[in-house]
């Protein structure tokens, strides 16, 4: 295959200045920085994380049933309003 088709191939994967043949062919002494980044980053598996709702209200230290009977309770608002205002439609005196 030629250069240039691989080139065009992987144009949209690898950005530009990775895949120039000056960064590619370099001896060890260009990946100290990478080696350096890569050993202070944190072994072993990585913690999971609970996002959303579910790890606002629910999980954590801040744990707490206070927006669940906040949705209970605008639920019942809601519908009593309704149903308070199809009474009245209904049985204007």
């Amino acid at each position: 295959m030629h250069a240039s088709l691989i080139r065009r191939q992987l144009g949209g994967l690898v950005p530009p200045k990775i895949a120039t043949p000056k960064f590619v062919v370099r001896s060890g002494d260009g990946l100290g920085p990478l080696v350096n980044f890569y050993s202070k980053l944190p072994k072993g598996a990585a913690t999971a994380r609970i996002s959303g709702i579910k790890g606002r209200f629910f999980n954590g230290a801040n744990a707490s049933g206070a927006p669940l009977l906040a949705l209970i309770g605008g639920l019942f608002g809601i519908g009593y309003t309704i149903d308070y205002h199809k009474h009245h439609k209904n049985h204007a005196h």
